[in-house]
């Protein structure tokens, strides 16, 4: 239930706070006094979007907060817990919208993004406009109001047939395409089968092409890097000259001059150096030498490999690289186009044995489709009796359609405003009166199964006047007794049998607009409500028709 909402710097209003009780409460006033506007920060609390409009002429946000006190609700508890925010007896939501469109959300201090607001504001508060009867004449939308009369197990039946959908679709799809593919690019799928296998069958490697060609062109110029070899290793180290053992006699000398200067020991340690880094190369060389060995047969087979992979290149790319390019983006390409992961068969096959449990899903839900409309057809003739229109009859219609997420029928609803007229498409027979009516009766019937506490009508008796006003009346204040509702009237009747009044007045001077609310006492209302049925000009048979409809004594 709503305890409290405060509204400050939202549109005309500077900040106003309102208290609210259980049953019927009013909002009352001139059009453009902001009693919508009470309700659109209502919207904006649960979740709407919002814009930069919405914030006060020259204040920097508009902030918007309830205090709700929540029954023992297991799927809103489940939200809450899932979402991290302390589950407490009452809970407070908080939205701040800034000058530049962005806003800020929070329940129980805890920062939400709006997809959970939105989700926590659906077990909270019913916000029920004019809108709402232009759903009404829309009967694509009219499955979707059936199925919310529904209960779990209708929800769960729903829910799996939905889940037999979604897979039925998604396969069918890939069946589709894959049939569309094989079919329309035969021939590129042939031909990409064949640059798979044939580039597949060279077993390339990363780079192999250029540590062959290394490899051949050291084999090419063996003659040349053998005599380069040895003539190094000779110049090194020689029997006859030998320009390492020179170079370790030099060393020796040094080594005897190192105590008699420093230069002289700087000297020595350099030369020892290169003389060890000489000793080391020439090693090396002379290993080099020794293991020197021209290979005819390898450098027969570099030769064979680098033709095989000549072969490939030229075909599909300048380098091996470039070839396992293309392998990887042909292998995509095939894969897309054939669906490789299952064969056709296999594919189809699963198609068929989908389709029979989505045709038994289908007719289950239809089943429990059918008696949620004999239970709602039920529950709203017994609210129009109520609302005077005894003699109208509601009926749900069901034809065969296109399967789609909420089955494999269109629904619509019907109704027969007079005896012996039969019954017609909603849409096409109902009036403003009647559809207002019609669609607080559908409300009336919903609040008994839904878990809200808090119901809020804004206009809804729009289009009636009086024994028709007074039964919608009569009807808001019942579902009020069951909790908590929150009404926006121009109709004195409506007005008069409410728990509580607010009223809703605009004050301006020549630079602003400010609403201001005050909580209307008895004579208040008797006041007010004389100006309805009187103008300004109330008489004394105005404030007595006021009483009466109050039910207040002439003392007060």
């Amino acid at each position: 239930m709503l305890l409290e909402i405060t509204i400050k710097n939202f549109a005309i209003i500077e900040e106003i706070s309102l208290n609210f009780e259980n049953g019927m409460t009013v909002l009352t006033g001139e059009t453009g006094a902001g009693k919508s506007i009470i309700i659109d920060a209502m919207n904006l609390m649960l979740g709407a979007r919002a814009s930069s409009e919405v914030v006060r002429h020259s204040a920097p946000k508009a902030e918007i907060q309830g205090f709700f006190s929540i029954e023992q609700n297991p799927a809103l508890i489940s939200i809450l817990e899932d979402n991290g925010i302390p589950v407490e007896d009452e809970l407070i939501i908080r939205r701040e919208i800034f000058q530049n469109g962005r806003s800020v959300s929070r329940i129980n201090g805890q920062m939400v993004n709006l997809t959970i607001l939105k989700a926590v504001g659906h077990f909270l508060v019913d916000i029920h406009g004019q809108h709402d009867q232009e759903e009404l004449m829309r009967p694509a939308l009219h499955i979707s109001m059936l199925d919310a009369f529904g209960d779990k197990d209708f929800f769960k039946t729903k829910k799996e047939y939905q889940e037999y959908f979604d897979r039925y679709r998604e396969l069918r799809k890939a069946v589709l395409e894959k049939q569309k593919n094989e079919k329309e690019h035969k021939a590129r799928i042939e031909m990409l089968a064949f640059q798979i296998a044939e580039i597949e069958a060279a077993s390339l490697k990363t780079g192999e092409d250029l540590a062959l060609m290394k490899e051949r062109d050291k084999h090419l110029n063996h003659k040349q890097i053998a005599d380069t070899l040895t003539n190094a290793y000779v110049m090194l180290d020689n029997e006859d000259f030998s320009s390492l053992s020179n170079v370790r006699s030099a060393m020796n000398d040094l080594q005897s001059l190192e105590e008699y200067d420093s230069d002289y020991k700087e000297l020595s340690n350099n030369l020892s150096e290169a003389y060890y880094v000489l000793e080391d190369v020439t090693k090396q060389l002379g290993d080099l030498v020794d293991n020197l060995d021209f290979n005819a047969g390898r450098l027969q087979e570099i030769e064979h490999r680098l033709d095989t992979i000549n072969a490939i290149t030229r075909k599909y790319g300048g380098t091996v690289d470039d070839v396992l390019d293309y392998l990887e983006n042909s292998s995509k390409e095939y894969n897309l186009l054939t669906g490789n992961s299952s064969s056709s068969d296999a594919m189809e096959q699963e198609l068929k044995l989908l389709e029979k449990d989505l045709l038994a899903s289908a007719e289950t839900l239809q089943k429990a489709r059918h008696q949620i409309a004999k239970a709602l057809e039920s529950e709203i003739k017994t609210e129009l009796c109520d609302l005077y229109m005894d003699k109208a009859d509601f009926k749900v219609t069901f034809t065969k359609g296109k399967f789609n997420r909420d089955g494999n029928e269109q629904v619509e609803f019907y109704i027969s405003t007079n005896p012996g007229e039969g019954f017609k498409p909603l849409v096409k027979v109902a009036s403003g009166g009647e559809l207002s009516r019609l669609m607080l009766a559908i409300k009336s019937a919903f609040a008994r199964k839904e878990d809200k506490t808090s119901i809020v009508f804004d206009e809804v008796d729009t289009g009636v006047s009086g024994r028709v006003a007074q039964a919608i009346a009569q009807k808001i204040h019942k579902i009020g007794s069951h909790g908590q509702v929150l009404a926006i009237s121009h109709l004195p009747q409506v007005i008069a049998i409410a728990d509580y009044q607010f009223f809703i007045s605009k004050e301006s001077d020549n630079e602003t607009t400010v609403s201001r609310v005050r909580l209307l006492t008895p004579e208040g209302r008797v006041q007010e409500i004389a100006k309805m049925l009187a103008g300004d000009n109330v008489t004394q048979a105005a404030l007595s028709q006021a009483r009466a409809l109050l039910k207040v004594d002439e003392s007060v």
